[in-house]
């Protein structure tokens, strides 16, 4: 029985490839696969703070004399930053299901291999995987590693993320914008047609919202 279980986990858990990390069943990210993922939680991200109602004073005077401007908080280039600094770091909260092979490998819950085997243990039944088993849950090297890649790709393309939300981001998702338009090379983006119709359901889902939210906003004012 042992004999079975491990030859079921060497077809679920390892992935032949021609580099050492694939041959030891790794497969880091590519860079389609981290900025999707980068794009969709900076954009869930800025959901969750757009949702403040909160106005911000700029500008300082020492007599205090001369009026502040005024901003909302949705607005402002103080919301961006805020939702940036730890976008990558929400990276650790996906796993690696490597029972799929496109993109949706990195994905958030257990994976399906995981449930089989925390299934099996609980049944009894001895599972080697040559790490502690206080250790399954942790992230993967692979998920640790597209969150540097994350760090790094978001420094690189901070501008080009700026510029979209400040001008195009009621025009074009950022996914389109940063990855597509600015990252990936046409070769390189061949994970982003894997979700087009889902990307392009919630973008037309957000972009809706928005505008009802400055029509209310517009006549609130009047």
């Amino acid at each position: 029985m042992f004999l079975n279980l491990f030859l079921i986990l060497s077809t679920l858990i390892f992935i032949n490839g021609n580099s050492p990390e694939e041959e030891q069943g790794v497969r880091y990210a590519n860079r389609c696969e981290t900025c999707k993922i980068l794009a969709n939680e900076l954009q869930d991200r800025l959901q969750e703070t757009g949702r403040s109602h909160d106005v911000l004073e700029l500008g300082y005077s020492l007599d205090d004399v001369k009026p502040k401007r005024r901003t909302e908080y949705k607005r402002s280039e103080l919301r961006l930053l805020e939702s940036m600094e730890d976008v990558c770091q929400r990276m650790l909260n996906y796993n690696l299901h490597k029972e799929r092979s496109d993109s949706t490998r990195f994905a958030k819950g257990m994976s399906q291999t995981f449930k089989t085997l925390h299934g099996l243990v609980e049944k009894g039944v001895k599972v080697e995987l040559g790490i502690p088993y206080e250790l399954w849950d942790k992230p993967p090297v692979e998920v640790t590693q597209m969150k540097t890649q994350c760090e790094n790709m978001l420094e690189q393309y901070e501008d080009a993320i700026s510029d979209w939300y400040f001008n195009k981001q009621d025009v074009k998702d950022l996914i389109t914008h940063l990855c597509a338009e600015q990252v990936l090379s046409a070769e390189e983006s061949n994970c982003l047609k894997e979700a087009d119709d889902n990307n392009a359901k919630e973008f037309n889902k957000k972009k809706a919202k928005h505008k009802a939210n400055n029509v209310k906003g517009d006549n609130e004012e009047l």
